[in-house]
């Protein structure tokens, strides 16, 4: 009995690492290969909407960041806060360049002031890169862009990501708006004039 016993704990032990690699291939893999990044582009509201269709995207979130106040709120203070969205993408499906690739059609790098109607520091574009290789990368695909369009000043930044800010509590009805609030967010958007200016500036290459 115990020589049997005994020769059944390598089993168990060995049964136990199988399960718990088979979890970790289950439910841990999106996790592992998952990448983040924080872009800036006028009403998060827009923005989420747009990167939820980009193919490799598997969550979008509203928020704040790059500025130095703490919880910035929509309703309270958020002075020197930009209004962004987190976007967590498969890097196996979408690379961090098509990710920009596709930002740089969804705004209008032209506007020092805003975006669209929207006009404030708030929601003025930029791109927030984490490390030096997405710092080179935007600044290869901001340089591509510019190229394009010859003297005409492209002003969206590339700044250090600071701390990302999401929309809660109260005021989580901002998160995915356009899905809990379609036809006012259609509204907002097509009397905004973001999908008409969006088409002068990129024509075809617009996504919206």
């Amino acid at each position: 009995m115990k020589k049997t016993l005994g020769a059944l704990i390598p089993r168990i032990a060995l049964s136990t690492t199988l399960l718990a690699t088979i979890a970790l291939s289950l439910f841990g893999t999106s996790s592992a290969f998952a990448d983040k990044t924080v872009l800036a582009g006028g009403c998060f509201w827009c923005m989420e909407s747009d990167f939820e269709k980009l193919k490799g995207v598997t969550d979008v979130v509203s928020g704040f960041s790059g500025g130095t106040s703490k919880n910035p709120t929509y309703n309270g203070d958020h002075q020197g806060h930009y209004e962004v969205v987190e976007i967590t993408y498969d890097p196996k499906v979408v690379t961090y360049k098509e990710i920009l690739d596709y930002y740089w059609v969804n705004i209008d790098p032209f506007d020092p002031r805003g975006q669209f109607c929207d006009k404030g520091s708030e929601y003025l574009s930029a791109i927030f890169v984490a490390n030096e290789t997405e710092k080179k990368i935007a600044e290869e695909s901001k340089k591509n862009i510019q190229a394009q369009f010859g003297s005409k000043k492209i002003v969206t930044p590339i700044l250090n990501a600071s701390t990302f800010w999401p929309i809660k509590g109260k005021e989580s009805y901002h998160q995915d708006y356009y899905k809990k609030s379609p036809l006012k967010y259609k509204y907002y958007r097509y009397s905004c004039g973001r999908d008409k200016r969006l088409k002068d500036i990129w024509g075809d290459k617009a996504t919206h």
